[in-house]
């Protein structure tokens, strides 16, 4: 007989968890309790406006590529895929620019405006972030860290000098550059994982490398054509879906888990049971209380953010990707981590996807998405989300008329928001936590938490806040690691078609 797998929540890393294991030959049933798949990677779509709720572009190709390929799919076949280049317009306070772009003469042009020397500069700091891309993906974001030794061992130490792990990021850019602009339009990608660049490790150069060595792309149909294409592979391969259905608790008799409670106290038996929720929420609302659930409660969470969704009755005249970089940089980060708040002048983040899918807003019309960050639920000081919503959407308007666009709010047809209470209700995500646990170094690699439970051995865990962390490209990673632990531990040995890691060219001459 088969045996059986129960997964909880249709996320990215649950969809390819249960793709392997019903490529494997278990019997899988994932239970998710919104109405459609992909998690917090979502859709919103109303009166022919289409919005990603999650990420809104697509970065480090070559982890997707490599776990496509190991479902067997070719992703560029599945996928409709567009370069971006700029990959982003940065926009200062005072109005001035910044396009980042793989165009190493323009790259050198804007640079040298801004600090005469940056450009050689700027060529040491991807060189630098080459190396921590391909050491970081090949040592910590492959790898399954199922024991100490796996970590603590001699063939990691050179890590500790190849990665800079105790080098903290925007301390570190002073290395590069001398310019607060340079440092922070090289060092904003931590917000990628919730994390200030003033806490962040140095390896995560990584991000602005890969973003212009490698690209950023961008799905026609958006970013939910990603989870649209994994569904698709996932029941090519067998695997049952249940939407509009909450699961309760996971059952545990006899130090094991036996499978599932759903609405109306149904129990659902399995062999198996990996956990796609936010794993915080799963420790304190799913499992029963005890030290591992008090001691997930007092880890470190990432930030959170209020995210604006309008449906616009005008063409809006603007880059697709553009981010309005905050002078007072520190301080921002400051009043997000520390202080849970917004800051006074906040960053902005505003993607208009019609720029680049035209499917995306109706003939002669526009979609826009603008995303402000902000701490995350306290539950100690007073955070008066309306308020704080009603403010970050004016600085949205203050921010887009640097760009002309003046009268925005005289056209918006509908506003859909959402703020940390929204991520918490919406995806069960604890302290609405958008990016789940954060990546500081406690709780990187080995230790981050795990994808097994310790004392439930067949009880298993993917997604953000697990090894290797957050991110789309990461929770496929993170899904085929937990799915090839289950099939070790059941003995099912024929793992995996190949997953491609090639090495190609760094940087454009």
């Amino acid at each position: 007989m088969k045996k059986s797998a129960i997964i909880i929540g249709a996320g990215m890393g649950g969809i390819v968890a249960a793709t392997h294991l019903a490529q494997h030959g278990l019997k899988v049933t994932v239970i998710e309790k919104n109405s459609r798949p992909g998690g917090r990677c979502d859709r919103i779509s109303h009166e022919g406006h289409h919005f990603d709720t999650g990420p809104t572009l697509l970065i480090m190709p070559l982890l997707y590529e490599a776990e496509f390929a190991a479902l067997g799919a070719d992703m560029r076949e599945l996928l409709d895929l567009r370069r971006i280049d700029p990959t982003y317009h940065l926009v200062f306070d005072d109005g001035s620019q910044l396009s980042l772009t793989s165009n190493m003469d323009d790259m050198r042009g804007q640079l040298e405006a801004i600090e005469p020397g940056a450009y050689a500069a700027f060529r040491r700091y991807l060189d630098e972030g080459d190396r921590h891309y391909h050491v970081g993906t090949e040592k910590l974001v492959n790898r399954d860290f199922r024991s100490f030794g796996d970590f603590f061992n001699l063939e990691n130490l050179p890590l500790i000098y190849q990665l800079k792990p105790f080098a903290r990021h925007y301390d570190h850019m002073s290395e590069y550059f001398q310019s607060p602009r340079l440092k922070a339009a090289f060092t904003f990608q931590d917000v990628y994982m919730g994390l200030s660049p003033f806490e962040a490790p140095a390896t995560f150069s990584m991000m602005p490398y890969t973003e212009i060595a490698h690209g950023v792309w961008y799905p026609q149909g958006g970013m939910y054509s990603l989870v649209e294409a994994l569904v698709g592979l996932a029941r090519d391969a067998g695997v049952e879906f249940i939407f509009d259905t909450e699961v309760k608790q996971i059952i545990i008799e006899d130090e094991q888990a036996k499978g599932v409670v759903v609405e109306d106290d149904e129990r659902l038996p399995a062999d198996v049971v990996l956990a796609n929720a936010d794993l915080p929420y799963v420790y304190r609302e799913l499992l029963p209380p005890g030290d591992l659930a008090r001691k997930m409660t007092n880890k470190r969470y990432s930030c959170s953010t209020i995210s604006f969704f309008w449906g616009v009755d005008c063409e809006c005249v603007m880059p697709p990707h553009t981010l309005f970089l905050a002078e007072d940089y520190r301080e921002n980060f400051v009043s997000i981590i520390r202080d849970l708040a917004m800051p006074s002048n906040p960053s902005v983040y505003v993607h208009a996807p019609a720029r680049l899918d035209p499917t995306m807003a109706p003939p002669g019309e526009d979609t826009l998405i603008a995303v402000v960050p902000v701490g995350h639920l306290s539950d100690t000081r007073d955070q008066d989300w309306g308020e704080i919503r009603d403010r970050a959407r004016d600085h949205v308007f203050r921010r887009l008329a640097l760009l002309g666009i003046t009268d925005l709010q005289d056209h918006i047809k509908f506003e859909t928001s959402f703020n940390p209470l929204s991520w918490r209700k919406r995806y069960n995500l604890v302290k609405g936590s958008t990016h789940g646990l954060c990546h500081n170094l406690t709780q990187l690699g080995y230790f981050r938490p795990g994808n097994r439970h310790p004392d439930y051995e067949n009880l298993y865990f993917v997604g953000a806040s697990t090894h290797p962390g957050t991110g789309l490209p990461t929770a496929m990673v993170s899904g085929r690691l937990v799915a090839k632990r289950i099939t070790d531990e059941l003995g099912i040995y024929r793992f995996g078609r190949g997953v491609n890691r090639k090495r190609e060219p760094a940087v454009p001459a």
